[in-house]
């Protein structure tokens, strides 16, 4: 299929082995460009092992094709080193080709390529999935009581206990943060339930995975009133994030709030109400990302009369408690969707944030730093039915990091 690339390579602890792929110099919306050859061969083999840990993944994979002496130099530990000190990759973006089975398609924005990859230990897309820096969290969405963490570029993952608390809870929302350094990771969950015959009370706990110590504590049991939880969290400079909604027994203006939790000084909270910050305005739904510890969110704009009619998409930076409004999709964009429901996906890392459509696979791309917005190369999954649901997530392609 045109634009698309099998993803035929697979790591382990033991040996890692390359697969052959089309050429990338196509791919450039540019056009095709006229490349000088020049051999690297007469570079000793610690120069070249730094300028190939610069190359975009994908390239990394062909050129352990190119020689034997590449393939060593590409699947060497000191190379993985190597890798771990140059600058990070862009994120990817990994879409679903369907609802039942976890293959899918990842969209690589330097090649602006789209690989067909298989994800290891989940079941379905409908699973909950949290990302940082090249690990992957999974959680099942029926028990919500199997996860696993996972490198879904080198293929490797781990399994994690089961959590503690509500194993059937109304709501669940996954987060994960990986330390850039000791590869460390802390998972946190936070899970809401209706309290038994009563609309308004909600109880919420906060569940946390430490990888250090490789157990499960529940750091926090509140009830909430006309408050509940959701499926959005995220983890960024040790505070974890997580949307709450309004259930109607509150005085609300907004049907969305935030809440911030300090993970490192959950023995001395207090009430989670006393850290509600309210959102920007009126919401549709709202997606929260982690983008170079900065708290990002992209939020539907509702109509002023109608807020549950989505009329906007804009992205907003969270700033001592205070929204900032960093852009603001362009019209031409909201309109290429099609019919774009109240609510999307939407997930980011380092400079890119991606938004998409739950009803069609186009994918637009936001880059926060030069303020430009752009549609990926056409996804190779296409609409089969009507009802057919897109989703997708955001993930840092690293070969380096493993759970």
């Amino acid at each position: 299929m045109a634009g698309e690339t099998s993803w035929i390579s697979h790591y382990d602890d033991r040996q890692r082995e390359t697969g052959a792929f089309d050429s990338f110099l196509e791919l450039s919306e540019e056009g095709e460009k006229e490349a000088t050859a020049v051999s690297l061969d007469v570079l000793p083999d610690d120069l070249l092992e730094r300028i190939l840990a610069y190359l975009p993944i994908a390239s990394i994979f062909r050129a352990g094709c190119v020689s034997k002496r590449w393939h060593e130099i590409v699947n060497s530990e000191r190379f993985v080193w190597n890798l771990s000190h140059v600058l990070p990759q862009k994120p990817w973006y990994f879409m679903f080709t369907s609802s039942d089975e976890p293959g899918g398609h990842a969209f690589d924005p330097l090649l602006r390529k789209w690989y067909s990859i298989e994800l290891p230990c989940i079941g379905t897309s409908n699973w909950f999935i949290a990302s940082s820096y090249g690990m992957v969290c999974f959680m099942d969405n029926d028990s919500r009581s199997e996860l696993c963490i996972c490198n879904p570029i080198t293929k490797t993952y781990r399994k994690l206990e089961e959590p503690p608390g509500l194993k059937f809870s109304d709501y669940s929302a996954l987060a994960i943060s990986v330390n850039r350094e000791s590869h460390r990771y802390t998972v946190a969950i936070v899970k809401s339930k209706q309290v038994p015959d009563n609309y308004v009370q909600w109880d919420i706990s906060i569940h946390l995975y430490n990888s250090e110590n490789a157990i499960w504590v529940t750091s926090l049991t509140e009830v909430l009133m006309g408050w509940r939880g959701g499926n959005e969290s995220v983890i960024c400079n040790e505070m974890l994030y997580f949307l709450v909604y309004s259930t109607g027994g509150g005085q609300s203006e907004n049907r969305h709030a935030l809440v911030a939790y300090n993970m490192s000084n959950h023995s001395s909270q207090g009430s989670l109400t006393r850290n509600f910050i309210p959102v920007p305005c009126s919401l549709t739904c709202g997606r929260l990302m982690n983008l170079k510890e900065k708290l990002v969110m992209v939020g539907g704009i509702g109509k002023p009369d109608r807020p549950d009619i989505i009329k906007g998409i804009g992205i907003w930076l969270l700033n001592d408690k205070k929204w900032e409004e960093i852009a603001r999709m362009p019209h031409k964009f909201f309109q290429g969707f099609g019919e774009l429901d109240d609510v999307f996906a939407s997930s980011g890392a380092d400079d890119l944030i991606y938004i998409q459509s739950y009803g069609a696979p186009a994918l637009l791309i936001f880059d926060v730093n030069h303020k430009q917005w752009k549609w990926s190369q056409k996804c190779p999954v296409s609409k089969r039915f009507p009802l057919q649901l897109f989703t997708g997530f955001c993930f840092e392609p690293r070969l380096e990091i493993a759970p």
